[in-house]
């Protein structure tokens, strides 16, 4: 067991994998049988030797309060697929993995390290908190001018280009295809605007979508359009709205302030990939601030994201927030303790309320896709049209739950565990609808949620 003296559930140790194909590799060694000299600490250490294809069975060991990952197989992924096994049969079989007075010796070697690191990490950032300003401020200063007036180049140009495609009717876009619109957003790579360019990416695939192309593309249009001319004007925007615009455009924006110490909330993990880097996303929620926070770790192509914290379990750390008018982007830092059981669901409320959430957080970020809500007594029913919703109990209104969602098992998982009553969900409202991301039934301070990712 861990400190808290609780094991995760199977569905926790799952949502940690980083694709489906180990979700897959790691239920198949979720047994006792390729595992021996399997065993826990007190202190959240979970290890054991797993068979393999050679003569050497691989060493894997699991820091249940990171949770942090060892293994001496080759992969690449976090947690690998020994990882998630052994987590597992953990988490099933109390029997085969023990708990043991001591870690053997290879295991002690690691969380040893793990521990010194931890040290000389905080030893570092103390130093560095009292430490000098930059090396050469002043060519700090002239680089970002000269990337300044690149974007400033750039968001003229796209914004002609959509002066252009107004004039010339949004039928057009149909028939010039793709290849004009990558051709832009190329050029806003080129102008250094990472951000531009992925929301032309986005608009160039808009045409010929489906019904009402037409008139997602003006909208996407609009907000592109407002993008752009609010960096042109950044200079007459307050300070925090003008940092979520060079956000938005691709500028880095990095976490400052003081850090915020919480007992926070893992709510849900996700990742979603471009093909080229992988990001992954953690929701949390402060118990004693009430705050929201979101986590962001990225991998390369072919590896899995570094940082991945157990959904449904409650961490006491601290957070270091980044900047910004409804921003809610943070850095993960200090973990006191091991995780522990999540007391309840956050405070919710109805669908309108939800909404109304929502239309709250634009005010402050106009390109904002979603906003996280906890959404009580509400049933999932299929809509009116095709898919399905979620209603309030008492009828009064209901909200949609988007496409990406029912392309999931999420709306299924749903149905099931309401069983026709009400349930509590967690999830992200915005313009497309409701994405529910984790649920509790009726009951749901007794029992963890389940994940609908």
């Amino acid at each position: 067991m861990n400190q808290t003296g609780v094991r995760w559930t199977t569905e926790q140790v799952l949502a940690l994998a980083p694709d489906e194909a180990s979700r897959k590799a790691g239920n198949k060694l979720s047994t006792a049988g390729p595992w021996s000299e399997a065993g826990s600490g007190s202190a959240g250490a979970v290890w054991g030797l797993c068979k393999g294809s050679g003569s050497k069975p691989y060493q894997t060991i699991v820091d249940t309060t990171g949770p942090a990952y060892k293994c001496s197989c080759p992969s690449r992924k976090f947690p690998c697929k020994h990882a998630l096994g052994l987590l597992l049969l953990w988490a099933a079989d109390e029997r085969s993995v023990p708990e043991a007075a001591e870690e053997p010796g290879w295991a002690g070697e690691w969380l040893e390290g793990r521990r010194k690191k931890s040290e000389e990490r905080d030893a570092g950032e103390a130093g560095a908190a009292g430490s000098g300003k930059p090396a050469d401020p002043e060519a700090a200063r002239r680089r970002a001018e000269r990337r300044a007036t690149r974007i400033s180049a750039g968001a003229s140009e796209l914004d002609q280009r959509l002066t252009d495609l107004l004039r010339g009717g949004l039928a057009s876009a149909e028939q010039s295809g793709y290849g004009l619109w990558e051709e832009t957003a190329a050029r806003m790579v080129d102008a250094q605007a990472p951000g531009l360019a992925g929301r032309v990416r986005e608009l160039g695939a808009i045409p010929g979508s489906g019904p009402g192309w037409p008139v997602r593309l003006l909208e996407e249009s609009a907000l592109l359009h407002l993008l752009t001319t609010a960096w042109l004007g950044r200079g007459r925007l307050p300070e925090p709205l003008a940092t979520t615009v060079r956000t938005r455009i691709g500028l880095p924006s990095p976490a400052g302030g003081p850090p915020v110490r919480d007992n926070w909330l893992v709510l849900a993990q996700y990742d979603s990939s471009d093909g080229k880097l992988l990001t992954r996303r953690i929701r949390l929620y402060g118990r004693d601030s009430g705050r929201s926070a979101l986590l962001l770790a990225f991998g390369a192509a072919g590896r899995s994201p570094q940082l991945g914290l157990p959904v449904g379990l409650m961490i006491e750390a601290e957070i270091t927030p980044h900047g910004g008018a409804g921003q809610l982007r943070a850095d993960w830092g200090r973990q006191f303790g091991a995780p522990a059981p999540i007391p309840g669901p956050p405070p919710g409320g109805s669908t309108t309320a939800a909404v109304e959430a929502y239309g709250a957080a634009l005010r402050a970020d106009p390109w904002l896709d979603a906003w996280p809500v906890t959404l009580t007594d509400v049933i999932p029913v299929p809509a009116p049209g095709g898919g399905w919703q979620l209603a309030d109990a008492d009828g009064e209104s209901a909200l949609p739950i988007t496409g990406s969602a029912l392309s999931g098992p999420g709306p299924w998982k749903l149905a099931a565990l309401s069983g026709g009553g009400p349930v509590t969900v967690f999830g992200e409202c915005g313009h497309r609808g409701f994405h529910p991301l984790a649920a509790w039934a009726e009951d749901g301070a007794a029992h963890p949620p389940v994940p609908l990712t």
